[in-house]
């Protein structure tokens, strides 16, 4: 279906399918931008402690070497390599946390903390070059590419802005101690990364507004699709479940109100009983009421409170339960055997009619019944 269809926003049930795929609204340039931030600040606030512990374990590691003798022993090599360890999760260890940390944070603001087990399952359909190459050279690559060229030419030119007017001082610098040297490039390095993270940080906010723009876009829906998954997911299992238990009592009743006016119950006798009438309009007799244990005592019931006759015939009732449905009529095969209920049902019938009018000569001589025609 062409895309221009798709013209209603997305439901609720769509969202949470797509998100339950790992399709969500998402910036890697922002997320980057934001890492970027805390690391920075994170060696901002930590840099002089960094430094003196750097500078510690060298003059130990240097003091160490002054002695040949002990630094090429087996406990002057692990006590340098334990010392070498120590200073890097002295000095690694702030920033790594802060950096997760902000990823973490950076991920939960965009797409909320809502994990979705299904996107971390491996798909080896990502993996096929030919999806791979028709994503990267897709609709969005003039977006993409436009996106990159202006990311490096604006960190690029805020690093610039930053960087030329601390050229001319750089000669006074000259001779100046080492300590002091380090804290002035300490200083230079952070003026200009400062400015550089802010202009990523500003790429990355427009980034995020694109690609949730975009996941709106990609989640629309047709006018169908809305109406298909209404008419799916539109009520609750409990108020379906209701309906149904309705329907279904709506059907018995239906189905126990044409009891009455049929010609013959068969039935098993206990376990099972189908209703069947003929009146002419259509090709064989039509079964109008059946059931199982308490539906068929209830249509034995009303049966006999209506004076149908109720006839015990085990197979045939057995048959037309499994093979008949309700308002369907009897199948060939079955002819035969109704008829044979039929034609003892108007015997019976035609008998009780000459008792109650006096014999064959009465004035009450009942009419012949409606459906002779097939118990002939």
């Amino acid at each position: 279906m062409a895309r221009d269809d798709r013209t209603e926003k997305a439901t609720p049930k769509r969202r949470k399918r797509a998100r339950e795929r790992g399709q969500v609204a998402r910036s890697g340039d922002l997320s980057g931008a934001v890492v970027l931030a805390a690391g920075l600040a994170t060696v901002a606030l930590n840099g002089p402690k960094i430094a003196a512990t750097g500078a510690q374990s060298l003059r130990e590691v240097l003091a160490q070497i002054a002695r040949p003798g002990r630094a090429t022993t087996a406990a002057g090599l692990n006590g340098l390599m334990h010392s070498a360890l120590s200073v890097i999760v002295t000095c690694v260890a702030p920033v790594a946390v802060a950096c997760v940390g902000a990823a973490l944070a950076a991920g939960v603001l965009q797409v909320g903390f809502k994990p979705a087990a299904q996107a971390l399952q491996p798909d080896f359909r990502r993996l096929n070059p030919a999806s791979g190459l028709r994503n990267l050279l897709g609709a969005n690559l003039p977006f993409e590419a436009l996106k990159a060229i202006v990311k490096v030419a604006a960190v690029g030119l805020v690093a610039a802005l930053a960087l030329l007017p601390g050229l001319t001082g750089l000669a006074s610098i000259v001779g100046v101690s080492p300590r002091s040297l380090g804290t002035v490039s300490a200083q230079r390095a952070l003026a200009i990364a400062e400015p550089a993270a802010l202009a990523y940080f500003a790429i990355g906010v427009i980034d995020y507004f694109w690609k949730r723009r975009r996941h709106e876009h990609q989640l629309r829906m047709t006018k169908q699709e809305v109406k298909d998954e209404v008419r799916q997911y539109g009520v609750s299992a409990e108020v379906k479940a209701a309906l149904r238990r309705r329907q279904m009592q709506a059907a018995r009743a239906r189905m126990m109100a044409a009891v009455p006016k049929a010609d013959v119950v068969v039935t098993n006798p206990t376990h099972y009983a189908v209703a069947l009438r003929y009146d002419g309009s259509r090709t064989a007799p039509e079964v109008v009421a059946k059931g199982k244990d308490l539906i068929a005592a209830q249509i034995r019931r009303i049966a006999e409170e209506h004076d149908v006759p109720v006839v015990a015939d085990p197979p045939l009732a057995r048959a037309l339960h499994s093979s008949v449905e309700i308002g369907q009529v009897i199948p060939q095969e079955l002819y035969a055997a109704v008829a044979s209920v039929l034609a003892f049902v108007y015997r019976m019938a035609g008998r009780r009619s000459m008792i109650a009018g006096g014999g064959p000569g009465g004035a009450a001589s009942a009419p012949l019944p409606r459906n002779k025609r097939l118990a002939s």
